[in-house]
C-alpha cells in the first residue's frame, strides 16, 4: 500500500470509529431515558390520583 492509501484507510478507520461512539452515547441516553421518564409518568399519575381521590 501507498503512503496515501494508508492515509485514506487510516481516515476511514477513524470516521468508523467516531460514528460507533457517537451510537453507543445516544444508545445509553435512551437506555437510561425511558425508564426514567417512564418512572416520572408513575409517580405523576399516583399524585394526581392521590390528590384527586383522597
Amino acid at each position: 500500500m501507498t503512503e496515501a492509501e494508508v492515509r485514506l484507510a487510516d481516515e476511514k478507520m477513524r470516521a468508523q470509529i467516531a460514528k460507533l461512539l457517537a451510537e453507543t452515547k445516544q444508545i445509553s441516553v435512551s437506555t437510561f431515558l425511558a425508564p426514567f421518564l417512564a418512572a416520572v409518568g408513575v409517580i405523576g399519575a399516583t399524585a394526581a390520583f392521590v390528590k384527586i381521590f383522597l
